[in-house]
């Protein structure tokens, strides 16, 4: 019997084993996924292959970015399918057809800005394109910024800093942008998304979220606003075992209200319908869900001592339950 997560309208089925790999391949942990506008589906992990791409039947297609990336993180696909790889190994992001030829690379590979300079890239996270072209980045781990760029990866502007004011950030994970052009960041370890307009002018915040680590816009030019937001859940010893806290997915709409949410209640694990470390998100045009998972990354956080097992579930496939 198939699992079923959520309620109402926003309801999905758990494909389980979706991905068919070829033999002796892994995922390893899977930081972020792309759809394009075929369908095909872009997955950037931390295996020996970074990207591999399979149809929406989880059909494998091809492989690239070997010896290319050092730790995948973040990717982004524009309305011109061309992805935008964010690499928070070699502080870098690369433009990059969907047959792995780069086109552009913000950032200079493995020279990092000094920690908590504020100058790009310290460990960047994420990307996110505005409805003119203009690409944000959230850097990231060691830094707490936001930095704007023209289409052709010329510095514009940059906002942000350390702490827990508005506009301020603790670990900017990830970012989105909407058609009108508002910027929405995943300010981790503050639980909360901040909305900005496109020069980074503080509008809003959503709270009620833990460890928001994915965030992906999913509205097309008929559909209302709404965000998946993937929730990390705990991420310390003293509430590991806490139940609802994730992780888990949260749909909202366009003012951060919440609308549903997939797992979570009951903790973190491998079984069907629950998650370990959502990382990435992608919708496709029937409004099935992908999401990667660093497990292997959190395993330790997640369950202390216990030691890691040789697999871990990666990624998951989610298709809309249509009434």
């Amino acid at each position: 019997m198939s699992v079923v997560l959520g309620a109402g309208e926003h309801r999905y089925r758990v494909v389980e084993d979706w991905a068919s790999l070829p033999d002796g391949w892994e995922f390893r942990d899977v930081a972020a996924v792309a759809v394009d506008s075929k369908d095909r589906v872009y997955v950037f992990n931390r295996g020996r292959h970074p990207m591999m791409v399979f149809d929406r039947e989880g059909n494998f297609l091809r492989s690239w970015g070997e010896g290319l990336f050092r730790r995948a993180h973040g990717l982004h696909i524009d309305r011109d399918d061309v992805l935008y790889c964010t690499d928070d190994g070699d502080h870098t992001v690369r433009k990059v057809t969907t047959e792995g030829k780069v086109l552009l690379t913000i950032g200079v590979p493995d020279q990092p800005a000094p920690f908590m300079s504020g100058r790009p890239f310290n460990r960047c996270t994420h990307t996110a394109l505005s409805p003119t072209g203009e690409i944000y980045v959230s850097d990231g781990y060691g830094n707490s910024r936001i930095h704007k760029y023209s289409p052709d990866g010329k510095h514009l502007m940059c906002w942000g800093t350390t702490g827990t004011d508005p506009g301020e950030f603790n670990i900017p994970h990830n970012i989105a942008a909407d058609s009108e052009g508002w910027v929405y960041v995943a300010d981790r370890e503050n639980h909360r998304v901040q909305v900005f307009d496109g020069n980074g002018k503080y509008e809003a915040q959503w709270n009620n979220l833990h460890r928001p680590c994915a965030l992906y816009c999913c509205a097309g030019a008929a559909d209302p606003l709404r965000f998946v937001v993937g929730e990390l859940g705990p991420g310390m010893p003293v509430n590991a075992h806490h139940p609802n806290l994730g992780p888990r997915l949260s749909i909202v709409d366009g003012d951060g209200k919440l609308l549903a949410r997939l797992g979570g209640h009951d903790g973190p694990g491998e079984q069907v319908g629950r998650f370990l470390a959502p990382h990435g998100l992608a919708v496709d045009s029937r409004g099935d869900i992908y999401v990667g998972e660093v497990s292997y990354t959190n395993w330790s956080n997640t369950f202390p001592g216990k030691p890691t097992p040789t697999y871990l579930r990666s990624l998951q496939k989610l298709e809309k339950v249509v009434a």
